[in-house]
Formats: structure tokens, sequence, C-alpha cells
């Protein structure tokens, strides 16, 4: 290690510290302000807009165009403004020069070009901040694409997301916005998937189960992998040649059915989410092509989410109750799913879920809403009634949003809404159908004979403790609660109450005593007593006013 990575390291974090302050006064992470005397360095006001942030990030580096593209799903860390503007984001920069990527490639390989391929074109298809891809021809005559990743991407990466994790822990310890949001468990999640797009066998492995998951989808094409040819850092594939859809043009619409096409699209990635858990996480129009047989063909697989069995289920049961218009059944669907802070508003969240699933049912045709924003918007209100919602709605919002604009571009008519409530009913009619499936009844026929077999034994420990009264019953989370401490205060009240009540009596007994000193004219002893009642008296009184009044205060909405 030299001297001088150290200072660069150091000179790395601070110019995204810079980026992050520049922008914390224009709305952009709203709530990131922390403690001034934590931050030594000034701040300029900025009054940069939406788009000088997109161009900022760009200048980054490549980390922060990925960045840039995950926070366009973010609706609760990133204004609207922001997200329209990082949307647009383009991710084309100038192209490795032809010997670099030859050099490339042969040294993935470990074969000269000339064996592996017949032909390879220097001219590249496309160019992106990660990589850039090339045609080819392999020697047995098959056209393939062949995605090289640009050098020295990974380490530059790797640096940027170190610096991010310690300026996210710090936003998530100092600041209100860290504490509701979560930065550092974003980016650690960030991590996981960029360092995943960078492995290409990954996304190899991708294209292959995407390919058997859309078999059941013959509108759908995905290239195949060729495995002689690909390698952590150079994937190569089969070629699929096509248009893109925003390129379809009124000609080819009336050429071919691209109503049925597009409901064909919104079809398989509603089974990616909801039967098969493995999602394309990028589907916007630029992944997507026309093909000339009109067909559909899904690119860029290196950007793929895992939604576990029990989230797709609860995803499911929300999103149907939100089709459904069922408001109420949508907020606790989204509780049960969300992380709960401890200023999470739970009546005004259900209220106001409620009036925004009505809005979306009410409307229909040309005036329906996007089921995605809806979700988005569900996240939104998450995060400002104090309920941190899971990564995997974000994803389920920002996927039909980018489908709703696959769709529109090949079918402007086409009802969004219909197509989705039909296919989750099939959805959830196949779930059904599966629960009642051999495989499904022996499972639980184990299950329940587990329990049959194991219920005398576990029916004698609970008759033996009660036989012995040894039954302890513990209420889980009761020393996490203020419960203990409110009950202890309760009882402190009590015992001095029952002291001052005796003190009052020992002084009137006491009252009668003819002899001894006196005070006052009455008993001295008896005096005392009766002052130390009135004293603690008192402070009974003056401390259950004061701390009632502050509960009370506390627990009414809106008070102060």
């Amino acid at each position: 290690m030299t001297d001088t990575q150290p200072a660069t390291g150091m000179a790395r974090t601070a110019q995204i510290l810079g980026f992050l302050l520049k922008y914390r006064h224009a709305g952009v992470f709203a709530g990131l302000d922390a403690d001034e005397a934590a931050l030594s360095a000034e701040v300029p006001s900025s009054e940069a807009g939406p788009e000088q942030f997109v161009r900022d990030l760009e200048a980054l580096g490549p980390a922060f165009v990925k960045i840039g593209q995950s926070l366009s799903t973010r609706p609760d860390m990133v204004p609207q403004a922001y997200i329209d503007a990082l949307e647009r984001m383009q991710d084309d920069v100038a192209a490795l020069p032809a010997e670099t990527v030859r050099g490339l490639v042969e040294e993935a390989l470990g074969v000269r070009l000339s064996q592996a391929f017949e032909a390879f074109d220097d001219e590249p298809l496309g160019a992106a901040s990660l990589a850039q891809v090339h045609r080819a021809r392999l020697r047995d005559g098959r056209a393939v694409a062949v995605k090289v990743q640009r050098p020295d991407i990974l380490a530059g990466i790797v640096a940027d997301l170190d610096a991010l994790a310690a300026i996210a822990d710090k936003a998530d310890r100092w600041t209100d916005a860290g504490r509701r949001v979560g930065f550092a468990g974003w980016v650690q999640e960030l991590r996981k998937s960029l360092l995943s797009e960078l492995d290409y066998e990954v996304e190899a492995d991708n294209l292959v189960r995407f390919g058997r998951h859309m078999a059941a989808h013959p509108e759908i094409v995905v290239p195949q992998p060729v495995w002689d040819y690909t390698r952590p850092r150079v994937l190569t594939m089969a070629l699929v040649d096509g248009i893109k859809v925003t390129a379809v043009g009124g000609l080819r619409r009336t050429e071919q059915d691209m109503g049925a096409l597009a409901s064909a699209v919104m079809r398989a990635y509603l089974d990616q989410v909801f039967v098969h858990g493995d999602v394309h996480a990028d589907p916007h129009p630029g992944n997507l092509l026309v093909t000339p047989d009109g067909r559909i063909a899904l690119l860029d697989l290196g950007m793929v989410a895992h939604i576990p069995p029990r989230r797709r289920e609860q995803l499911l049961k929300l999103l149907f109750a939100a089709v459904d218009g069922r408001g109420e059944d949508v907020a606790v669907e989204a509780m049960a799913m969300g992380t709960r802070l401890e200023d999470f508003d739970g009546e005004r969240y259900r209220r106001e879920v409620g009036q925004l699933v009505a809005r979306y049912a009410a409307l229909t045709g040309g005036r329906a809403q996007s089921e995605g924003r809806l979700v988005l918007d569900l996240v939104l209100l998450g995060s400002t009634c104090g309920l941190r919602t899971p990564p995997e709605l974000t994803l389920l919002g920002k996927t039909l949003l980018n489908l709703e604009a696959v769709c529109r571009a090949l079918d402007p008519s086409m009802d969004v809404k219909r197509v989705v409530e039909d296919h989750l009913e099939a959805v959830m009619r196949q779930r059904l159908k599966k629960s009642f499936s051999p495989a499904s009844l022996a499972s639980e026929a184990m299950e329940v004979q587990a329990l049959v077999r194991g219920a005398p034994r576990k029916l004698a420990d609970i008759l033996a403790l009660l036989a012995e009264n040894r039954v302890q019953v513990r209420l889980a989370g009761l020393e996490d609660s203020r419960l203990l401490e409110n009950l202890q205060k309760i009882a402190n009240r009590i015992s001095t109450g029952i002291i001052v009540a005796a003190l009052i009596m020992a002084s009137a007994l006491l009252m009668r005593l003819e002899g001894g000193p006196r005070l006052l004219g009455y008993p001295a002893i008896a005096l005392l007593l009766f002052l130390a009642a009135a004293v603690l008296g008192f402070g009974i009184v003056i401390s259950a006013l004061l701390r009632d009044r502050h509960a009370k205060a506390k627990g009414t909405p809106g008070g102060g």
C-alpha cells in the first residue's frame, strides 16, 4: 500500500460527501441535515435542479450511475421531480478501443480471439458504464453477442460502496431521514445487487433460469448463454435481433396483434413476481426488443431480485386487495411486511391508505391509475407515517410502472388494470390448486402426524408442571416496554399513600395524649407525624397532576 492511497480514499469520500451535502437543501434526501457541529465542511447553497443532479451523479462514475437507477425506485428518499430526471439518465459512454476489448476477451477466455470466434465486430452494439456488447460469430456459425466488462471497474465500485457505507452508517445514527429510511441497509442491498451484476457467470445462470421460467410464455424469448465462452468478466450469449418496443410504428401494429403481445409481457412479469420469485429488476423499454418473428426478447438480466415465498404471498394479497378496492386489507398487509418506527401513526396510515386505494379503485379506462404508481405511493405514505416498507414492495411498484410504459408503447389502448386483475385471479387459483396437490397434502399430513405423535408427551409435561405448581407465564417483550416501569410507579404511589394514611391515624391517636412536650398547644409527636403526612400527601398529589398531564399531552393527536 502506497502513501497516496489513503489520501485518495479520503478525497473520494470527501467528494461523495460534498455531493450529498450539496443537494440536501434542494429537497433531495430530505432530512439528511446532520448536527452542524458534526460537519466541519462548508455547505454550499445549491439551486441546482434535477437535471444538474443527474449530471453530477454521472460525473461521479459508474457506481453512481447505478445508484441513480436505484434511487429512481425510491420515492420515500427522492422527490418526484428528481425521480423523473433519474429515469432519463443516460448510461451511454465512450466505447473502449477495439484492441483493448480484444485483449480483455483473450485474457478472460485464455485463448486467441480467432480460436474462439470466426468473426468479431470491433464496432460495439452498445457501450455502457459497466460494459459494452459486440456482435460476433462462433466457429460453428452461430451469431452471438459478447458482453465485455470494462477494466478495473470492480475495484472502483467496491471503493465507492465502502465510502457510501461509512456515510450511510453515520446518517442512520445522526439524521431523522436515516432513522426513517435506513440508508445502511439500502447501501448493503445495492452492494449485493451491483457485485452480482458484475459477475457474468451469475448473469448466465439468470438467463438459463429465466429461459426455463418463460417457457410457459411462448411470446417471450430469453437469449441463452454459450458456457464455453463465458467467464466472470465476459458473457457470450445468443444474438437476438429486434427493435425497441418504443420504436414500434403504427404500420407494425396493424400487421401484428400488439395487444396480445403487451398482455403476454404483463402476465410474464407478474409470474416472475408471484410464481417464480425471480424478477427482472430493470424492465425498461431499452431492455425489451420486438423480434422479427413477433416475440419479445428480454435482455440484460444482470439485475435480478429474488423474492422469498412468504413475501410473494404477502405481495399477492396486497396487490389483489388493491385491485379489489379493499384499502383496510392493503394497509394490514403493508404493516405486516414493514417495520414500524417509534413515531409510526397507525391510525393515520390506515386512513390515508384507504383513501388512496379508494381513488385508485374509482378510476377506470383511460383515467385509471397505474398499479405501479399506487404501490410506490404506498411506499411514500409509509415513510411519511413512520413505516419502513420492505425493498420488495418498491421493486414491485417500479416493475409495474416500467411495464406499463412498455405495454402502452406496444398497445396504447390496453386496459392494464384489467389484465393485472385477471392474471392475479389466475395466479390465486393456481396457488389454491397447488395447495391441494398430492405433494402439498402429503406435507400437511406429515405435519399433522408429527403433531399427533408429540401431543401426548407435551400434554403430560403440562399436567406435571400444573401438579407441581411450576407453571410460569412470561410475556414476551415485557422487559423492553415501559409497562414494568409504570407498574412500579403505581406501586410506589400506593405504598406512599398507605404510609400517609398510617401517619394520619397515628397522629390522631397521639393527639389524645395528656403528657409530654407540646407544640402550638398540641402533642409535639402527633403534630410532627401530621406534618410529615401532609408533606407526603401533597407530594403525591403534585406528582400525579404533573405526570398525568404530561401523559395526556403526549397521547393527544397533534398535541405538542
